[in-house]
């Protein structure tokens, strides 16, 4: 499909003209605008080493230090990002009834800063540290406190920021870390995310699932669907017959199931949709 320009393409014309009730799913593409990386190319292939999994943080101590090393430099850049242009779009669908249900793969909770409501955080969030053990909650801002005071070395620290509120810190002392353990009960502490390799909450999919089906479309932004989480929407609402939209750069893994792919920026595409429905 041709870049967007003034007015929409014909295939896009249809679509929404077609169908007003949207489940959409949202991924990194989406707030690369937002000074985010993301962490694969337009072919579906990783541009860096695959992020940290949930056995190795868990596991490894020495690789948990390096994690909230990394972390706490990355978080500078990663707290202060602001909404984008894509995510006000996106509330405009919502406040308009089209985009009634949206589901993140994102961790920024950028939709909620711009102000959407409802969002469906897939993989969690990571402004909060979870206890591994009793289960509660300190935010990444406090946590961060803490870390730099038992760590005060580390706010000496500069690295190239990466995704997802990592940091390219590889050259520290990385055993020398002082990792805060739970104020309650003393135990792990993890970021409230889904690391790679595990597996999103049965009841967050189960959630998302009854949403998709009583959607009209799933319209996809910003994502190359190569994780399963992701993808899994686009599998059942094929298997439904529930038409799919998706809008991102580069190849995604549902391309051979999508009613419309649109090769363009998520921004401008949003623009264009939400001008059509202004005008009708």
């Amino acid at each position: 499909m041709p870049a967007l320009e003034n007015e929409p393409h014909s295939a896009l014309l249809d679509f929404l003209s077609q169908h007003k009730r949207w489940f959409v799913l949202t991924g990194a593409g989406i707030s690369t605008a937002s000074g985010l990386g993301d962490y694969r190319d337009e072919r579906g292939e990783w541009k860096r080493s695959k992020p940290m999994t949930g056995q190795l943080f868990l596991g490894n101590e020495l690789a948990r230090k390096r994690y909230w090393a990394r972390s706490s430099v990355g978080w500078r850049n990663f707290s202060n990002a602001e909404p984008n242009a894509a995510h006000f779009q996106l509330v405009k669908l919502q406040q308009k009834g089209i985009a009634q249900t949206l589901i993140t793969q994102n961790v920024d909770c950028l939709h909620q800063k711009a102000g959407h409501q409802q969002v469906v955080d897939l993989h969690g969030v990571l402004n909060l540290v979870r206890c591994v053990g009793c289960q509660q909650t300190v935010s990444r801002d406090a946590y961060q406190t803490n870390l730099l005071h038992e760590n005060p070395w580390l706010g000496t620290l500069d690295a190239a920021f990466a995704p997802d509120g990592d940091a390219d810190l590889d050259n520290a002392n990385f055993e020398q870390l002082i990792v805060p353990n739970c104020a309650h009960c003393d135990g792990l502490l993890k970021p409230d995310v889904v690391f790679f390799g595990e597996n999103v909450a049965k009841a967050v999919v189960q959630q998302a699932m009854a949403a998709l089906h009583e959607a009209e479309a799933l319209v996809v932004f910003g994502s190359s669907l190569m994780v399963y989480s992701g993808y899994r929407f686009c599998k059942a609402a094929h298997e439904a017959g529930i038409p799919i939209m998706i809008v991102t750069r580069g190849t995604t893994r549902a391309d051979g199931i999508a009613s419309l792919k649109i090769n363009d920026n998520c921004a401008d595409v949003l623009l264009t949709i939400n001008s059509y429905y202004d005008k009708t």
